[in-house]
């Protein structure tokens, strides 16, 4: 199968394009032909090392969408042809390629009005803004939530999602992206690079912060008493409150069908829609990590394999 692929860690530019051996479904998994794969924040990091990992090659990516084309022994809930998307195990790196071992129970299938590159889109950003919102969160109707950096894929999706809930949602992005965060539902988005959002933005009953660095610790300051804030650009932990009266939050993003099937009902329901999608062949992942590194973009990257 073709792959993309690191042999040693480094930047973008030592990721290579070739042919790695396929892959069989041990007891439990199935093998997923991958029509589709997204880029993630998290993959510059394991290219760099940043994440302990198996021995080289190691195969970037954590979602994906396709269709199944072997069973390994013990799964019935599945048959070799069915539309599936999904997220590897925690902790496991491995969709830059055509072809994908996987736990069978982590996997749900794809809806039918939903293409294979706009399900491997809304994979990894639908599972963690679920996990962050709704399950960290547990945001409620008439309650008010800054998103912070709302172009990205996670926070796009929790826009959507938090506005579906019932609440009052202020966003932050450039003013390039105000106008499509408006059309995804957000009430109020501030143009980070003109305006201080802690001068304009308070009493806001939770916030999630998609950014990290100091954006992070100032969020605190919009919170009001009781507060909670979740975080998942802060590295394992959630980072300390400056004051003693809000909770911070590092979410669980953990991999289950059941969350799958949450993002895929939200879908038909028309609640939440796919983000703007850059397409790229396999043989560019190295420019499409580069471009996800720079952090500056709206929707997702996403290899088309087929």
């Amino acid at each position: 199968m073709k792959a993309a692929y690191i042999e040693k860690f480094g930047g973008p530019e030592v990721l290579k394009y070739g042919d790695l051996a396929d892959p069989a479904a041990g007891p439990g998994q199935i093998v997923v032909d991958s029509f589709a794969a997204s880029v993630n924040g998290a993959d510059w990091k394991v290219c760099a090392g940043e994440y302990a990992q198996a021995k080289f090659p190691v195969i970037l990516g954590r979602d994906f969408s396709g269709v199944v084309s072997a069973l390994g022994a013990g799964v019935t809930d599945l048959r070799v042809g069915d539309e599936v998307f999904g997220v590897l195990e925690a902790g496991r790196d491995g969709t830059y390629c055509e072809k994908i071992a996987v736990g069978a129970a982590i996997v749900a299938k794809k809806p039918a009005g939903l293409s294979h590159v706009d399900a491997a889109a809304l994979a990894l950003t639908g599972l963690t803004a679920l996990c962050s919102v709704e399950d960290s969160l547990k945001l409620k109707s008439g309650e008010t939530i800054l998103i912070q950096g709302g172009a990205g894929g996670v926070a796009s999706f929790a826009i959507q999602l938090a506005k579906h809930l019932g609440a009052l949602v202020i966003t932050t992005a450039s003013a390039a992206n105000i106008g499509y965060l408006r059309d995804l539902g957000a009430d109020q988005v501030i143009d980070y690079n003109a305006t201080d959002f802690t001068k304009v933005v308070s009493n806001c009953d939770a916030v999630f912060d998609t950014v990290g660095g100091e954006v992070a610790m100032r969020s605190f300051a919009v919170l009001k008493p009781g507060g909670r804030a979740a975080f998942i650009a802060s590295g394992g932990q959630a980072p300390k409150p400056d004051r003693s009266d809000v909770v911070a939050l590092r979410p669980a993003v953990g991999r289950d069908r059941a969350h799958l099937d949450r993002v895929a009902e939200l879908y038909r329901a028309g609640a939440v829609r796919p983000p703007p999608v850059r397409p790229f062949s396999l043989a560019n992942a190295m420019e499409a990590v580069r471009i996800s590194k720079a952090r500056h973009l709206k929707g997702k990257l996403v290899f088309k394999l087929r």
